[in-house]
């Protein structure tokens, strides 16, 4: 009879925490973060406290993946429009009082430094899937109007920043959310087929579009010159063209096998500008060559068709939403990331997700890791 009421070890009630979590994005998770370690070990040995402050990152995102898993989507539902307006908040906090680097002011002081336009890449789509589940059933055009104005606010604050690339992915997110709400493919077609057209014309006018002194509407002038550079890197190889030149030469000279770790000449040399940020990737690919690039974009693949599984099977319009919006966030932190290091896509300063440098950024990513892994468990938890 005493054994009935026996209290459960520290340990077993530590694995009952750990039911229901969904395996595959998990070990998706473990190989990233792995990566990421050893990639910040070799790219960041004489930046100081870089490994160190990562393997701290990291650990911070693991615990706040733990904690937020451990919440029911019930909870999430109510933190989204706490944690959109405490977004949109430090964004104007930023714009008065933000700390400016490289000529622009992303950053705000609060006892650490925090980059608040990375919160909004969770709280957009918190708050978007939180919007259509409250009109679910009876979404009207008046509803997908309101749905752009709750993404259009956060967006032009980033934008103003400026930030290009962390602006574009807050859009990306926001409207995946409003696109798997039920959004026409008559609205979404055309803005497509315009963008598409613009490219071609873009390609097959570069040489007189590209002339100095052109001014482009919309763009600023280094958004011009990265355009510009994106289609022809030669035009400045000193300057402008210099970061995509290195890190396609890095990744090139990396074979198939890589050079081996901390063996990276291009890395180690200190030819790849910014190697343990937003080019990281150029250092990963020099050492690790194909066969670890490959490996790498597995590892991105599981963690984004897993979620999008989750997303799937999740049981509200909310956590499908929701679910779906992160699958697309992870899509696009990879893709642009990637795809600018490898000279596809302009230069947008955009992080690789749990490898490259970046407390903000990686708390971040934990945070929409425990978003997956809390729709998971919850739906796990109910079938049981």
């Amino acid at each position: 009879m005493a054994r009935i009421f026996e209290r459960p070890s520290l340990w077993r009630r530590f694995l009952a925490r750990l039911e229901g979590y969904d395996g595959w994005l998990g070990f998706a998770f473990v190989l990233l973060l792995l990566a990421g370690l050893l990639t910040m070990y070799s790219s960041g040995f004489d930046h100081g406290s870089r490994f160190g402050d990562h393997a701290r990152n990291a650990l911070i995102a693991c615990a706040v993946l733990f904690v937020v898993a451990q919440l029911p989507p019930q909870r999430l539902l109510a933190l989204a429009v706490p944690l959109y307006v405490l977004g949109l908040t430090l964004l104007i906090a930023v714009a008065i009082f933000g700390i400016t680097r490289k000529g622009a002011t992303r950053w705000l002081n609060v006892g650490v430094i925090i980059q608040p336009s990375e919160i909004l890449k969770i709280a957009v789509p918190l708050m978007l899937a939180w919007w259509f589940q409250r009109r679910e059933g009876q979404i009207r055009a008046f509803d997908f109007a309101m749905a752009v104005l709750i993404l259009a606010l956060p967006v032009v604050l980033i934008m103003r920043q400026p930030d290009l690339g962390t602006a574009l992915l807050v859009m990306a997110a926001g409207l995946a959310v409003i696109f798997f709400a039920g959004l026409s493919w008559k609205l979404v077609a055309p803005p497509l087929i315009v963008a598409v057209f613009g490219i071609v014309l873009l390609v097959i006018f570069e040489p007189s579009i590209c002339v100095p002194g052109t001014d482009w509407p919309l763009l600023r002038d280094y958004q011009q010159q990265r355009i510009c550079t994106l289609l022809d890197p030669t035009r400045d190889p000193l300057g402008k063209g210099f970061h995509i030149i290195q890190g396609m030469i890095a990744i090139g000279s990396g074979g198939f096998w890589g050079k081996g770790f901390m063996q990276g000449t291009q890395t180690h040399l200190e030819f790849i500008p910014e190697r343990t940020t937003d080019f990281i990737f150029a250092a990963f690919a020099e050492e690790f060559g194909l066969f670890g690039n490959l490996m790498l974009i597995g590892a991105f693949s599981l963690l984004i068709l897993r979620s999008l599984v989750i997303a799937l099977e999740a049981p509200t319009l909310f956590t499908r939403l929701l679910a779906g919006s992160m699958a697309v966030i992870f899509f696009c932190y990879a893709f642009v990331n990637m795809g600018m290091v490898s000279g596809i896509l302009p230069v947008v300063g955009v992080p690789l997700p749990f490898i490259s440098y970046g407390g903000t950024a990686m708390v971040t990513l934990g945070l929409g890791l425990g978003i997956l892994m809390s729709i998971a468990r919850s739906k796990r938890l109910v079938q049981t």
